[in-house]
């Protein structure tokens, strides 16, 4: 096999953008380095996922499964998901509730702390009076308990890494896209509504793009454009963090919804269907609520593992777990809040139904995202335009720009680069 040229970028900026940056399985073993095991807070889930002592969620950062728990005490732990042993994954199940972890293999058991409490035979076997086998003398439990992470949580929401001194999760946020953090979590309790699970072929970074691409809403999505979800000529704002890695895009939907001017650019886009109708209107039975404060939709990119969805009424965290240079899988957790009443909790579910791997707009997302990516490989000496707005990256008052991908570019070459 012969190896992949070094990556070239068309000059300095970062507005046309290598195909082989999406091919190139050098160059994601490298990523999966410096963005999922070393200097950045991942996405593991959501503090009411696991709300008993002992309850556990098995999950991924990067390519590595890690296990988050709630441990005898009350605290949150998160451990990687690998024997100290032999180098098992010991945790097979979802979601659980132990009062220990026990890897099959050879029976090695851990605390809810990820100590290491019982070693099988450590002592070895007694046959004709004589001690066989068995650990060392100097063996000692508390060198091998399993690799333990960093954990932070706010606002029901935790974050893990691999790397002791990464910066704080406040830091990592940054002052700018913070306040949208706490905006959706904002102390109220959390409760689980749901699950999607989906497997997209295509680079991971392509769905980070897709959520900082104000550009395509409009334009793919039928169901955006016609009914006035999320269009261009909506009120909106796009920030970064000041390294544009993280992004937030904000949008208010217009008081008319649908658009009343068919000649307006845009409603002469192909995806307007001024005929479509809704045999059930419930599905955007769209109820204000007042922690919105102004905004109908706030769609924020955490670089590099998760996108934090309000969409109207549906809010989902959505969690990007790479499984190769050409695919990663995609979790969506449905939620609401535990002070919700009946008729918003199924609202909030009635309108999820937009959403996930079959949702009337994100099998859009999935389905170009694995076009694109079967193009990359085809053709790994071409590039890709982000030329929308200009080349340069910086924070706008309107939709139709890439800016955020370039930014989230900028950052990637200057922690790939270094």
């Amino acid at each position: 096999m012969t190896a992949a040229p070094p990556l070239t970028w068309p000059g300095q900026g970062t507005h046309q953008i290598p195909f082989q940056a999406y091919t190139d399985d050098t160059l994601y073993r490298r990523e999966l380095e410096r963005f999922f095991y070393r200097g950045h807070w991942c996405y593991v889930g959501l503090e009411a996922e696991v709300p008993q002592r002992g309850d556990f969620k098995r999950t991924v950062i990067g390519e590595r499964s890690v296990v988050l728990v709630r441990d005898a005490d009350g605290q949150l732990q998160v451990f990687e998901n690998i024997c100290a042993h032999r180098g098992m994954r010991f945790c097979r199940e979802r979601h659980g509730n132990r009062r220990e972890f026990v890897c099959p293999y050879h029976q090695w058991s851990y605390t809810l702390k990820g100590d290491l409490q019982g070693v099988p035979l450590r002592r070895g076997v007694r046959q004709d009076g004589q001690l066989h086998g068995g650990m060392p003398a100097d063996f000692q439990n508390q060198e091998h308990g399993l690799t333990k992470l960093k954990v932070a949580a706010r606002g029901g929401v935790v974050f893990a890494s691999f790397d002791p001194d990464v910066e704080s999760l406040e830091d990592f946020l940054g002052p700018v896209i913070l306040p949208y953090f706490d905006r959706l979590f904002n102390g109220r309790s959390l409760r689980v509504l749901g699950y999607n699970r989906q497997r997209i072929p295509g680079n991971w970074k392509l769905m980070q793009e897709n959520i900082k691409d104000p550009y395509h809403p409009g334009l793919l999505h039928t169901w955006f454009v016609t009914f006035g979800l999320w269009r261009a000529d909506n009120r909106s704002q796009l920030r970064m963090d000041a390294r544009f890695r993280h992004a937030a895009m904000i949008s208010t939907r217009g008081s008319a919804g649908k658009a009343a001017d068919a000649s307006s650019q845009v409603t002469a886009v192909s995806s307007f269907k001024d005929s479509m109708r809704l045999h059930d209107p419930s599905i955007i039975d769209i109820v204000p609520e007042a922690w919105w404060n102004g905004p109908t939709a706030v769609m924020t990119t955490l670089f590099p593992s998760v996108i934090l969805q309000q969409q109207v009424n549906s809010v989902s965290t959505r969690h990007i777990q790479p499984t190769g240079h050409g695919s990663f899988d995609f979790v969506w957790t449905h939620f609401g809040f535990e002070d919700d009443d009946e008729a918003m909790t199924q609202r909030r579910l009635t309108q999820a139904n937009l959403f996930g791997p079959a949702g009337f707009v994100s099998a859009d997302d999935g389905e170009v995202i694995e076009f694109s990516q079967q193009a990359f490989e085809s053709r790994p000496g071409h590039h890709a335009l982000a030329e929308l707005g200009g080349r340069d990256v910086g924070d706008t008052e309107h939709m139709v720009t890439e800016t955020l991908i370039r930014g989230m570019y900028r950052y990637w070459r200057d922690v790939m680069e270094a």
